[in-house]
C-alpha cells in the first residue's frame, strides 16, 4: 500500500500521555476537491487536519504521522471520552459533501480505505464497534461521510460493526410510524440505549431538536435508507439489538 507524503500538515500536536489509539474516525472532505482540501489542511492558521486524505483515485495521502494528535475531530463525545483526537486516526475522503455535489463515494477510494482500515486495525488492535463517523461522535453538528458512505462493504470485511436481526425484520421498504414508538417512555428507552452504545446524550430532552438529530446521526450509520429522525420500528430494532451487543461485547 503506496502512501503520498508529498504534503504535511503542521496542524497536530502530542497525544494525551497514557492515551491508546482505540479508534478510527471517518470524514468527507466537503470541498471541490483534494487538492484544495489538502491546502486547507496544510495552512496552519486553519488548525484542522487529519492523518490519512483518500482521493477520488484512490490515492492515500500521508498528512500526519500516526504518534502524533491530528486536529479532526473537533469537539466530540464518545462514551464519555472528549479528547477523540488523542485517542484516534482521523481518515478524510475526497467528497464534495451535502451542501455541494454530494457525489458517491469512487471504488478506488473505498478499496484503499478498506485496505488502509485493515493495516490500521491489525496494528492497533482497534475494534470493529470502534470504526465511526463524524456524525456520531458529533451528531449536533456534523453529517459527514452522510449516508452515501458504503458502510456495508465494510461490514463484509469485519472492519466496521452493524447490529444484526432476524431476517423477517431486514425491510428496506418505507414503514408507517406506530403510535406505541411515539411514546415519551419509550423515547426514554431508546435515549437511554443510545448512551450506553457511545452517543452524546448529554442535555438531550426527548421533545427536543437534539433527539431527532440524534436519531438521524444513527440511521445515517446503520439504517441508511430512511435518514427521518423518527423512530420507526427498524430503527428502534437496530439500536436494541446494537445496546445488546454492546452490553455482551
Amino acid at each position: 500500500m503506496k502512501l503520498i507524503e508529498k504534503y504535511k500538515s503542521p496542524n497536530f500536536n502530542e497525544r494525551r500521555k497514557k492515551t491508546k489509539v482505540n479508534y478510527i474516525i471517518l470524514h468527507y472532505t466537503a470541498m471541490i476537491n483534494h487538492l484544495v482540501s489538502i491546502e486547507h489542511m496544510c495552512l496552519k492558521s486553519n488548525q484542522v487536519s487529519s492523518h490519512f486524505l483518500i482521493n477520488k483515485k484512490g490515492e492515500i495521502h500521508y498528512l500526519v504521522n500516526l504518534n502524533k494528535r491530528a486536529w479532526h475531530a473537533g469537539k466530540s463525545y464518545w462514551k464519555g471520552l472528549t479528547d477523540i483526537n488523542s485517542a484516534s486516526i482521523g481518515i478524510e475522503i475526497d467528497n464534495s459533501g451535502h451542501h455541494l455535489n454530494f457525489e458517491k463515494f469512487t471504488s478506488p477510494q473505498i478499496k484503499s480505505l478498506l485496505n488502509l482500515i485493515n493495516k490500521i486495525v491489525k496494528d492497533y488492535n482497534i475494534c470493529s464497534h470502534n470504526i465511526l463517523g463524524h456524525s456520531d461522535i458529533a451528531p449536533f453538528r456534523k453529517i459527514d461521510p452522510g449516508e452515501k458512505f458504503p458502510w456495508d462493504q465494510l461490514n463484509k470485511q469485519n472492519l466496521s460493526y452493524h447490529p444484526e436481526f432476524s431476517l423477517k425484520n431486514k425491510k428496506n421498504k418505507k414503514e408507517k410510524v406506530k403510535s406505541s414508538f411515539l411514546t415519551p417512555n419509550l423515547r426514554k428507552k431508546v435515549l437511554f440505549m443510545l448512551k450506553k452504545i457511545g452517543y452524546d446524550t448529554r442535555q438531550v430532552k426527548i421533545t427536543s431538536k437534539k433527539f431527532n438529530l440524534l436519531i438521524k446521526a444513527y440511521q445515517r450509520h446503520y439504517r441508511q435508507t430512511s435518514i427521518s429522525g423518527k423512530i420507526d420500528h427498524q430503527t428502534y430494532k437496530l439500536i436494541n439489538q446494537h445496546y445488546k451487543e454492546v452490553l455482551t461485547s
